[in-house]
């Protein structure tokens, strides 16, 4: 090879070094894709029963205030179900700790508490029917004034929004309901 082509094929290799590699470099960046990252949309993670409860018994729920979700369990451990929720307002509104499902009932009536009214004197009793707070489907628990129901108001799930109670669209707390027996095991967490 002479000196001469050798300088060629360097200004080539050069040329395209400068030029060639930088003008295709930014295609080549713009069709590659994004690195792969995992997001869990909901932001929801799966939990085990065993973190929280010594068997399923019956069946088991925890509800997760931080993430804003139920976790369901069945009595055999054959179907687990998470579910968004609404989740009390504020800390001093928020029981924690276990408790059981007591009765269930299908379009509940409302009446708010003592405290609720004091907060807030306009609320009254309210009959089944798309007023009222506790949605079409209502699960009672052991622990007076608490319930995890059914919303007419979809604005609240994912969000802190109830005096106390654990909220669910009603579509959902109609699948829970059919569900989960008399006796299942809460956690409120």
């Amino acid at each position: 090879m002479t000196d001469r082509s050798m300088s060629r094929r360097k200004a080539l290799l050069a040329f395209g070094a400068t030029f060639g590699t930088g003008l295709a470099a930014p295609a080549l960046l713009r069709a590659e894709p994004a690195p792969m990252t995992r997001r869990n949309i909901s932001s929801f993670s799966q939990q085990s029963w065993r973190e929280h409860f010594d068997t399923l018994g019956k069946a088991a729920i925890v509800a997760d205030t931080a993430s804003r979700a139920l976790h369901f369990w069945s009595g055999d451990g054959e179907d687990y179900r998470i579910y968004p929720t609404s989740v009390p307002i504020s800390e001093d509104l928020t029981k924690r700790g276990y408790t059981e499902v007591v009765r269930k009932r299908v379009g509940p009536d409302w009446t708010p508490t003592a405290s609720m009214v004091e907060r807030n004197p306009d609320l009254h009793y309210m009959p089944p029917g798309p007023d009222n707070p506790l949605g079409t489907h209502a699960m009672y628990l052991s622990w007076p004034a608490y319930l995890i129901h059914g919303t007419h108001d979809t604005r609240k799930i994912g969000r802190p929004s109830s005096d106390g109670c654990i909220g669910l669209y009603n579509e959902m707390i109609a699948e829970l309901y059919a569900i989960t027996p008399v006796g299942t095991q809460v956690r409120i967490i």
